[in-house]
């Protein structure tokens, strides 16, 4: 065994030096050209620099990029939806930073890739990587009383990178492979939501802050739902018309949308589809409406619950506006809402579930009620006639209901309720009369004084 010498140890030290001195050296100049270059060339310059190395240095790169943003404009990119489900499913052991989480009754766990993460896929024998990153967007927006704020937001995206000779592939095979992937794995573990507008995100920030959502657990479903057994298989079957029939929306030029007056809860159970909840009220303009209902996911009902008391929408053939104080601003109009429903602005989304509920469809704008805008119309009654003239309130019924797990004895019980219920109704009623009639003869009246011994119906 052989021992170095002392002279060979002396100088690899001293060449280590040199080597650390010299790198020292080079970092403290690129910095103070950094400092110099930031300080003293404009930032446009900079950025028109940097542009321009970048493509020198990518001519002599096999490398090639695709970005993918979360927004395309105002409407969110389907492909950075697509890319986040798929990734989400890959193995991620190769990632030193994920992220998961999981709300409360949500039914899986939500992973997904952490910022500036790679991750490299193979299809067909060809490597894709993939690189999740976001950058910070400074958007300014319109607050109460004209002012304008500042709002600083994250802007996500993925970035793409493959050999240059792939680009066929990719743009042909596979992209669509990972939408198709993505779009059966989100119907496989879906868990409905119930979305609100979140009024901070409409008027400043992403389009994905304009809702904000909890899971809809409801337990109404088609089966449990009480109401006309043949308008309830008619009415299902319309829904499942409606869901096939995308190619034909297509070829008779209307958008893929269906209008109900109808119980929510068991449509989007039956559908599996998420629901979202319109509340005009909270809304100053055609513009926010605009913003909210474009952030609108397909495949969704919208819901606008009491739709004749929600909103004062203005008459369309009013042309006048009131003074307005402290500042100018645009209406929410009854034309603007319905050019969403059917107008120019309805491609915007596809298989839309357009639900109004009301208790007083006669106050509706007959411009809401017509054919191809509403498609069905939906009365929900009593029961029974029973109901209406037994004078019975909510609770006492649900009482009746929960005394047996027996559905046809349950029925039973309720009827029998009902008839005694609106029998000593009747003798109350007859009591009465007959007490008022002897209090009219004991003041002094007769029988034979017709006019005297009135019985006043209540």
């Amino acid at each position: 065994m052989t021992t170095p010498a002392p002279t060979d140890f002396k100088n690899t030290i001293a060449v280590a030096k040199a080597v650390l001195s010299t790198t020292a050296s080079v970092t403290a100049t690129a910095m103070v050209v950094q400092s110099m270059v930031h300080t003293i060339v404009p930032r446009e310059l900079q950025g028109f620099l940097l542009s321009r190395i970048r493509g020198l240095f990518s001519r002599f790169s096999r490398q090639m990029s695709v970005v993918v943003d979360e927004y395309d404009g105002f409407v969110q990119n389907e492909l950075f939806e697509a890319a986040r489900i798929f990734l989400a499913a890959k193995q991620t052991f190769s990632m030193m930073r994920i992220r998961v989480s999981k709300p409360k009754k949500e039914n899986h766990f939500t992973v997904a890739m952490g910022r500036n993460q790679a991750l490299v896929d193979t299809f067909h024998g060809v490597e894709f990587k993939w690189v999740f990153a976001s950058r910070q967007i400074d958007s300014s927006c319109r607050v109460h009383h004209g002012r304008n704020s500042t709002v600083q937001y994250e802007v996500q995206y993925f970035e793409l990178t493959f050999h240059k000779k792939h680009k066929e592939i990719v743009l042909n095979s596979y992209l669509p492979f990972v939408i198709s992937k993505a779009k059966s794995m989100k119907q496989g573990k879906k868990t409905l939501k119930l979305h609100t507008p979140s009024f901070d995100g409409i008027y400043g920030g992403p389009l994905s802050d304009a809702w904000a959502s909890v899971n809809l657990d409801h337990p109404a479903t088609s089966e449990t739902l009480a109401m006309d057994l043949d308008l309830k298989k008619t009415i299902m079957a319309d829904l499942e018309r409606f869901v096939r029939r995308k190619e034909y929306y297509k070829r008779v030029g209307k958008a893929w949308k269906r209008g109900y007056l109808f119980l929510i809860a068991a449509m989007a159970n039956y559908l599996n589809f998420n629901t979202y909840d319109l509340e005009l009220s909270g809304l100053r303009s055609n513009a926010d409406l605009r913003r909210l209902l474009v952030a609108t996911a397909n495949h969704s009902i919208l819901v606008v619950e009491d739709i004749d008391c929600n909103i004062e929408l203005q008459d369309r053939k009013s042309e006048t506006r009131a003074a307005r104080t402290n500042y100018l601003r645009e209406d929410l109009t009854l034309s603007g809402f319905l050019n969403f429903i059917d107008g120019l602005w309805s491609s915007c989304g596809d298989e839309w579930i357009i639900v109004f509920t009301t208790n007083h469809k006669e106050k509706l704008d007959p411009a809401l009620l017509r054919p191809r805008r509403m498609d069905v119309h939906v009365h929900m009654s009593y029961c029974t006639p029973l109901i209406t003239v037994a004078r019975v309130t909510p609770a006492e019924v649900v009482e009746q209901l929960m005394k047996s797990d027996e559905p046809e004895v349950t029925l039973k019980n309720m009827l029998s309720f009902l008839i005694n219920h609106k029998r000593k109704e009747t003798e109350e009623v007859t009591k009465e009369k007959v007490c008022r009639c002897q209090l009219v003869e004991e003041n002094g009246g007769t029988g034979e004084e017709s006019g005297k011994c009135e019985i006043i119906e209540e």
